[in-house]
């Protein structure tokens, strides 16, 4: 499954409304921990794992989501479920943390 872009006009039908586990990977396209990470997040989207919807936002795009979310460092991820947030991971993780993260939510 592909990483789906969030912006104002989608993010409440495809993150909040959503019935999977959305990730949520907050970056721009200045940033290099954020440059370091998305091949990452774009792996995990790439699995296709069931059940996880993996989503970006481009703060710079969409700095009223990033404040939606109190993002004040990026890279951060934030993972959703049933639109509440359940946890959430600030600065470049490996797979293996974001996967951690992903289960413990």
């Amino acid at each position: 499954m592909a990483v789906l872009e969030l912006t104002t006009a989608n993010f409440d039908k495809e993150a909040l409304e959503a019935k999977e586990t959305v990730l949520i990977d907050f970056w721009a396209a200045w940033c290099v921990p954020c440059q370091m990470l998305s091949p990452t997040v774009d792996e995990i989207a790439g699995e296709g794992r069931p059940g996880l919807k993996v989503c970006k936002v481009n703060i710079d795009e969409q700095p009223a989501l990033a404040d939606r979310f109190g993002v004040m460092s990026i890279p951060t991820l934030v993972v959703l479920k049933n639109g509440e947030t359940v946890a959430s991971s600030v600065g470049v993780r490996p797979k293996s943390a974001i996967l951690q993260l992903l289960e413990n939510a």
